[in-house]
């Protein structure tokens, strides 16, 4: 959020694409085309001074982020019947927790809004994590050594001067762009400009090659006369209209403006353009008397994996509209032409209805007598996007109302590949006791493990990092147990932020290891309690994290309709892990009269892939609807289950 001083403080649930509704299309109107207002090139990171903050003297509150008007998205007074509520712990899973150690500490900021990126190995083995909290960056490698830093964020963009170079104005977000320079590799780095008008700025830096520890090309974009608040990042690195997406919500003085939806041009940047464009668009609905009502809080997609979404594929922006949907704007770039953009959208997509937590405002218990704020008004950090060999995934979350407390709902979208028409595969309400479950982080790995990182407190507990997992064998909708990556032993007691967001990230060199940063109080203070700590811990899920021989279930088409008195087919793909191994299939599910059969069973898996024709058989007098079928493969050591929708008529 933006700072200012203040001294000396006191699916299984049913696929259901089809039932997705296309609002209207082209609703953010003509896109609007900026440039930088400057650009330059930084020293090496590592050459920039450590900063400094001599405890107790001239902390830096960070307001919260601007609320917006009320959409209908649910009071957090009292909750609706959550049809995804689970209230227990799921099966135990093998959460193999691999490294931790201490990132930046208090900062003279407050929250430290943390999050971090993770970056390939080198040809030397040296892999970096790159950790922003408000104010400050720092270099690690992945055994928690610390490279470089902290050092204060406005001392990078000096060379642009301005505002950038004068302040710290907060809501930093580091990305490792994993596809740039063929698989090479560089990072992104930005946080807000200037927090008072009359211009508001962006400032934006990529590194000039793969060592985060190097140079940075820069630039600053101005927002005229509007706070671009809250601002978070995506890499859409498709072959011809790659972007770095960004949404904000616009605000002159209190009053909500909007939202900008932004791309900005990521290979002129990569290649130090000096006027590289961004492309932005107001997203909105106009009322049958012809007022338009903007929309706002949104998250961009952000690719994970080593497979791009296809050439021209949209990049998509998500929210929770009202208290039982996700909308959907789907943008594609074109900085060739970039007055052809085009926005098409919102698509609305039901989900099991919620309670905003708190109300969307402050009611964490923590062992003392103040709480914190939920910031449940807005989906949270990241939209995590990623491409199989079938389809493309995406997984977030946001905090919700749970009997009296407080408890991460989550989703994953689905979409074919080959279309862009996302639907809920699954959701669930991660709520299984009375303790608050909040500021989550979601993110899924090549398996189809997803992994949620959040922070739990209550009366009893401290507030204290936590995730909890899930593997594609799992029940659809359900989490395993939860794991404690760092205990708290302190409450805050200076302020009610708390996190403002958090970071969960894949390791690119297996695409299995999740990162996650929080923040956390080691001890109690004084009267007032500001010096929070972060931690930084990876660990793997399921078999992910150990050696075992382990496959990947696919099947394309994802849906079938087969007519009474006839059979369809569609094929299933076994892809293995960690060596081959005889995978045998099954199917559950079917109506009455329907029946199964392979043309291969059990599959010999291949890291290549093999395939099995599967095929629905309906006799004449076959249960007619629309049914959720499972498909399970197990090789005698574990088991994995994909959906497949039958449509019998």
């Amino acid at each position: 959020m933006r700072a200012r001083n203040i001294i000396n403080v006191g699916a299984a649930f049913i696929f259901v694409i089809a039932a997705a509704t296309a609002v209207s299309a082209q609703t953010g109107g003509a896109p609007t085309v900026t440039r930088p207002t400057s650009s330059a090139v930084s020293p090496n990171l590592s050459d920039l001074p450590t900063a400094h903050w001599a405890q107790g003297q001239n902390l830096k509150m960070v307001p919260a982020p601007k609320p917006l008007p009320p959409r209908g998205a649910g009071s957090g007074g009292t909750s609706p019947h959550d049809g995804a509520l689970q209230h227990e712990e799921g099966p135990h899973l093998l959460v193999n927790s691999k490294t931790k150690f201490g990132g930046i500490g208090a900062s003279g900021y407050i929250p430290p809004d943390p999050n971090i990126a993770v970056g390939k190995n080198d040809a030397s083995g040296n892999g970096y994590i790159v950790q922003m909290v408000n104010s400050q960056i720092a270099v690690f490698n992945k055994s928690g050594t610390l490279l470089s830093g902290p050092t204060a964020l406005s001392s990078l963009w000096t060379p642009l001067g301005g505002a950038c170079a004068g302040s710290n104005a907060g809501d930093p977000v580091v990305q490792y762009d994993a596809s740039a320079d063929n698989g090479g590799g560089r990072w992104l780095i930005t946080q807000l400009g200037s927090t008072s008008g009359p211009t508001y700025s962006e400032c934006i830096a990529v590194s000039a090659g793969p060592d985060p520890r190097g140079s940075y090309n820069l630039y600053s974009y101005n927002f005229d006369n509007l706070l671009n608040d809250y601002p978070k990042f995506g890499v859409w690195p498709t072959a011809t209209n790659s972007a770095y997406l960004a949404s904000y919500n616009m605000f002159s003085g209190q009053s909500f403006n909007g939202a900008k939806l932004c791309a900005y041009d990521r290979m002129a940047m990569i290649n130090n353009a000096s006027s590289p464009a961004a492309i932005c668009f107001a997203p909105g609905t106009f009322l049958p008397d012809h007022t338009f009502v903007p929309d706002g809080n949104f998250l961009p997609s952000d690719l994970d994996g080593p497979t791009p979404p296809a050439d021209g594929t949209p990049g998509v922006f998500l929210n929770f509209q009202t208290a039982s949907t996700l909308r959907q704007y789907q943008f594609t770039p074109n900085f060739a032409a970039p007055f052809t953009t085009t926005l098409n959208g919102p698509t609305d997509i039901p989900v099991a209805s919620f309670a905003q937590a708190c109300n969307g405002g402050t009611c964490i218990v923590q062992p003392n007598r103040q709480n914190l704020d939920s910031l449940a008004d807005r989906l949270m950090y990241r939209l995590a996007y990623r491409v199989f060999a079938d389809h493309a995934s995406m997984v977030v979350n946001h905090s919700v109302t749970a009997g009296t407390s407080v408890g991460v709902r989550w989703y994953e979208l689905q979409a074919p590949i080959g279309t862009t028409a996302f639907g809920l595969y699954q959701q669930g309400t991660f709520a299984p006791d009375a303790a608050y479950r909040w500021m989550g982080s979601a993110a899924m790995d090549r398996l189809g493990n997803i992994a949620i990182g959040y922070s739990k407190s209550s009366s009893s507990v401290y507030p204290s990092i936590a995730i909890t997992s899930r593997t594609p064998g799992m029940p659809l909708g359900t989490m395993g147990t939860e794991t404690i990556l760092q205990a708290g032993n302190g409450a805050q007691t200076t302020y009610p932020r708390w996190g403002d967001y958090t970071s969960l990230r894949i390791d690119p060199d297996d695409d299995t290891t999740f990162w996650y940063t929080n923040e956390y109080y080691k001890s109690n203070g004084f009267i007032f309690n500001y010096n929070w700590a972060t931690a930084i811990a990876s660990f793997k899920v399921g078999t992910g994290g150990s050696t075992a021989t382990d496959f990947a279930l696919s099947t394309a088409p994802i849906a079938i309709t087969v007519p009474r008195g006839s059979s369809k087919p569609t094929i299933v793909t076994v892809t293995a892990h960690n060596g081959s191994s005889a995978v045998t299939l099954s199917v559950s599910g079917l109506g009455r009269g329907a029946s199964p059969s392979f043309s291969t069973n059990p599959v010999t898996a291949t890291t290549s892939g093999a395939t099995s024709t599967l095929t629905i058989s309906a006799n004449r007098n076959a249960a007619t609807g629309v049914f959720g079928v499972t498909i399970t493969g197990n090789n005698g050591v574990v088991s994995h289950a994909i959906p497949l929708s039958v449509t019998v008529q």
